[in-house]
């Protein structure tokens, strides 16, 4: 179990505090509370081996799409958000609100994009020194999401970045050469991208 603590409500001043100690939030729509949680292995993408498949580096080849950032924050974490049925996403309005007000402060940046004009996909997370917690992405034409996320991973090269963690494993993000790494490990990691001043 990673669930190091509850709390009846989420603050920006919460996000801050506990991202540098190695927690992030999740929303509990059946209990009405945040859960924090802390997982003994941790998922990673290292950015200098981001792994591109034949198939994405088609795609993004293709150039069918347009990429931007920080451009629709709101809409990307609310279609993220969309699961169809409201008791299935841990992000919910309040999450909408906090990171909403994360972003308008600069802390929190999304990835968006677009195709024919509409919103086709994206990703949005919280930016901390040199690390860059991505927390959802989302897709709405196939591969949009693959788009996001790798222009997002292009940035963070670009500018400088140390670490982009994304919670946890899964067969989708292991693909793009997402690893796991210990909870010591990743706090160190962790410790030395906080050190770093980067612009998102």
């Amino acid at each position: 179990m990673d669930v190091r603590a509850i709390s009846d409500n989420l603050t920006p001043e919460m996000v801050l505090e506990q991202y540098p100690r190695g927690r992030f939030p999740m929303a509990n729509p059946g209990w009405g509370v945040v859960s924090w949680h802390c997982p003994e292995y941790r998922a990673v993408i290292p950015l200098d081996a981001f792994h591109i498949s034949r198939s994405l580096s088609h795609t993004l080849k293709k150039m069918n799409f347009t990429v931007t950032f920080d451009q629709a924050f709101d809409p990307v974490m609310e279609a993220c958000a969309d699961r169809g049925d409201p008791e299935e996403t841990w992000i919910n309005e309040e999450f909408r609100a906090v990171y909403g007000r994360l972003h308008r402060d600069g802390k929190a940046h999304s990835v968006e994009v677009w195709v024919d004009g509409a919103l086709a996909g994206g990703v949005y997370g919280l930016h901390l020194g040199g690390a860059f917690f991505a927390e959802s992405k989302f897709h709405r034409v196939r591969d949009m999401s693959k788009v996001a996320l790798t222009h997002l991973v292009w940035r963070l090269r670009s500018r400088g970045f140390r670490l982009l963690e994304v919670q946890y494993l899964t067969p989708h993000l292991a693909q793009f050469g997402t690893i796991e790494v210990h909870h010591r490990e990743y706090m160190r990691l962790l410790r030395n991208a906080l050190a770093v001043s980067c612009d998102f």
